[in-house]
């Protein structure tokens, strides 16, 4: 930014717009001055910025979402785990059962009731979720991060660089009332100039277009170079741009420079808005210009026309050239004027050069926005997640931009940063949900905005990558720093770095977390209902006055198969393809609503009752010895709750909808479990520890018709509640 002695018109400047101050940590990139020291310490605006990460680093960050959750749900556990057990305990000991083995079965099904192998599981699919993330280009530097930023309901983002590519590249010549489209992005000198079809003029590349690429590169302090296959800019990216337009019509600054040294330059001033190289041709010395349309304009009397001839500048070419210009800074286009004016002889001032000039035409370029940043932000929309776009560009201009990406609609509302500071802080909070786009904002600002947020009860994730930037990611429930052009200050105060500095791999860690969470809740799920199962089976034979079907070491083993590998196996489950057409979780919402514990509650059930059939068609229609009823009740159930693992990967979809061998890990899961079930039945080591007998065939087939009743029985109880969905929403739309 160039700077000024001068004093401002105004005394509420934006901290974007005080050219009249350099603040602390600012590099001077030319030319010399002298400063007057106004603040030190914490009370410059870099040492404000300190102060604010301090306050938000010493201020206790709240429990994560499924924290929080977790929390609740463990609460609720223990004390139902409590009841029950302590219900089966006294009924057992009142119907004579032995003190001891009642004792023993109550605590077997009180280590059964709770899952104690959650917390490893949510841990290891944390961790598994920071790798999947690592894949698509972002890091995870605290864990909990993972699923926070799943649950988030909102997001704060930067402009320059993750919506866009953060290379301005022209788009647009306007010459002689005649405009030209310039293909291509960034900075690779690949595409063309072609006239738009409207233009009455079918060549693309007339005299006088070439003229006015020919000063845009004269007059001109950027080089373009490649460098190991990569096309770079050295100097401001408004002047490469034109470099990389003018090498799209064959014309490079080496060559162009070599047949026109330099002269002299007038360099570009904050207060003139534009700058002249004076170089030496063959037709003698040549003064190039470039700099805003309408400053520019004031200074020309004559104008080129596409076929090469010098015509007086009119009143009427003027206001063509005024409309053309506000048309395409309307389109959130940076516009340039270029001129030029032959030197007779050498001027004596440099107020001289810049008189009389030649007008050549506009050239108009943007930062495009990336290709994926689009889908990026439909996505996330669609899946309820709200966008705020805060930028330091002017409010036009960020406006322009956010419609472009669909962020900016009819209805939304935009603040500058001189508007911010009108506002208190509830009033902020109360109209924070209707502006999408902020422009000219401090870090003061930022910081505001994510806390707006956040008393309305939003899980806010707030991306950056400069100094000023980091107080507001320190306050966020997950805060995103930039990886390429991330500082050090700011990617230490975040949650997650992402690679490649890229929207679109903000909304895949979205959708990551999302599957994240997804998972946990049908590890939960299935735990739950088997272990409920357990439970139930031990209830009702007491209450019905059966024998123990189960004994304390069987219920431990189910505890260790069906709790270990189909658990974990179920965390890495795919995510489900709608995944990100669903609303996000209230921030408030249990882990498991009302819905799901009923069914949850009908699962276990379902299996206890499986089980409790088997026990009693062993011993009263086969009439088999205890021990080997027991054997029969003890593998139903483990066999049971493993099929019913593939049950829990979908609460709507049926298994051959989702994939029946699209998650590997639980078939091998399965498959290890059920092995290890046999094993115990068929050593004679094992048998005794764990009190099994051997078992005729007649067994087998019953134990191994048994458990497939749950996944036929779940499978029909989807395909009723699917068909009474689909008649449900045929009837809301007949009506």
């Amino acid at each position: 930014m160039q700077k000024q002695a001068e004093r401002l018109e105004t005394i509420e400047v934006p901290l974007a717009d005080q050219r009249n101050m350099v603040f602390m940590g600012t590099v001077a990139v030319s030319g010399k001055a002298r400063g007057l020291v106004v603040a030190t310490g914490l009370d410059t605006e870099l040492g404000r910025i300190a102060s604010m990460i301090q306050k938000a680093a010493e201020a206790e960050r709240d429990e994560t979402p499924l924290q929080r959750r977790l929390e609740q749900f463990g609460y609720t556990l223990l004390w139902l785990a409590l009841g029950v057990v302590t219900v089966v305990f006294a009924l057992g000991y009142f119907r004579g059962e032995p003190l001891v083995e009642m004792f023993l079965t109550s605590v077997s099904l009180a280590v059964a009731a709770v899952p104690e192998g959650l917390p490893a599981v949510v841990t290891i699919t944390l961790a598994m979720g920071v790798t999947r993330m690592a894949k698509r280009h972002a890091l995870i530097r605290k864990l909990p991060a993972v699923e926070t930023l799943g649950s988030a309901t909102v997001i704060c983002t930067d402009k320059t660089g993750t919506l866009t590519k953060n290379e301005m590249t022209v788009t647009r010549v306007m010459m002689d009332n005649s405009h030209f489209e310039v293909t291509g992005e960034g900075y690779e000198p690949s595409g063309e100039i072609r006239p738009i079809p409207l233009s009455p003029h079918p060549s693309a590349h007339p005299a006088g277009l070439h003229q006015l690429l020919t000063a845009a590169v004269l007059c001109n302090g950027a080089t373009l170079q490649q460098e190991n296959g990569t096309w770079q800019i050295i100097g401001d990216p408004t002047e490469g741009a034109l470099l990389v337009a003018a090498a799209k019509a064959g014309l490079t600054k080496t060559e162009l420079e070599r047949r026109a040294p330099l002269d002299r330059e007038v360099p570009f001033d904050a207060e003139r808005k534009m700058m002249t190289i004076v170089r030496r041709t063959e037709q003698g010395r040549m003064a190039y210009c470039k700099g805003a349309p309408d400053v520019l304009l004031k200074r020309c009397a004559a104008r080129l026309t596409l076929d090469g001839r010098t015509e007086a500048l009119d009143e009427a070419h003027r206001q063509l050239i005024s409309e053309a210009n506000a048309s395409l800074a309307q389109q959130a286009l940076r516009v340039l004027g270029v001129a030029y004016r032959p030197l007779d002889q050498p001027a004596s001032s440099d107020e001289e050069v810049e008189r009389e000039l030649i007008f050549l035409g506009l050239i108009a370029m943007k930062d495009p926005l990336r290709a994926e940043a689009t889908e990026a932000v439909r996505l996330c929309r669609g899946a309820g997640i709200r966008i705020s776009m805060i930028t330091g560009d002017h409010k036009e201009t960020a406006i322009a931009i956010a419609r472009e990406l669909g962020l900016h609609r009819a209805d939304g509302e935009a603040l500058s940063g001189s508007e911010l500071d009108g506002l208190t802080d509830e009033q902020l909070t109360q109209r924070v949900e209707r502006v999408s786009v902020y422009a000219r904002v401090s870090a003061e600002h930022k910081l505001r905005i994510v806390q707006a947020w956040k008393r309305n009860g939003a899980i806010v994730a707030m991306t950056g990558d400069g100094v000023n930037d980091a107080p507001a990611i320190k306050a966020a429930d997950i805060g995103v720093a930039m990886g390429k052009a991330g500082t050090d200050v700011t990617k230490e105060a975040s949650d997650m770095v992402v690679t490649d500095d890229n929207f679109a791999s903000i909304a895949a860690a979205v959708e990551e977390g999302r599957g994240i969470f997804d998972n946990i809740r049908k590890t939960i799920h299935f735990l739950l209902s088997c272990n409920v199962s357990e439970v139930l089976v031990m209830l009702f034979a007491t209450l019905f006055g059966l024998p123990l079907p189960l004994l304390p070491i069987h219920i431990l083993w189910m505890n260790l198969v069906t709790d270990g590998f189909p658990a974990l196996a179920l965390a890495v489950d795919p995510k489900a393809p709608d995944l990100m057409q669903q609303s996000p979780r209230q921030t408030q919402a249990r882990l498991l609503d009302g819905g799901r514990l009923w069914t949850i509650t009908g699962e276990g059930l379902m299996l206890a009752v499986i089980a409790l059939s088997a026990f009693s068609y062993s011993l009263f229609v086969w009439h088999q010895p205890i021990e080997q009823a027991r054997t029969v009740t003890f593998t139903v159930m483990v066999a049971a709750q493993l099929v019913h693992a593939f049950n829990c990967r979908s609460d709507r979809w049926s298994l051959f909808h989702v994939g029946v061998t699209t998650n590997h890990a639980l078939i091998w899961a399965v498959v290890a479990s059920l092995a290890l079930q046999v094993g115990i039945l068929i050593s004679p080591l094992l048998g005794p520890i764990f009190k099994v007998a051997p078992l005729p065939i007649e067994d087998w087939e019953l134990m191994m018709a048994m458990a497939l009743l749950p996944l036929a029985i779940v499978e029909a109880v989807k395909w009723l509640q699917r068909r009474a969905s689909a008649e449900l929403q045929k009837a809301r739309s007949d009506q």
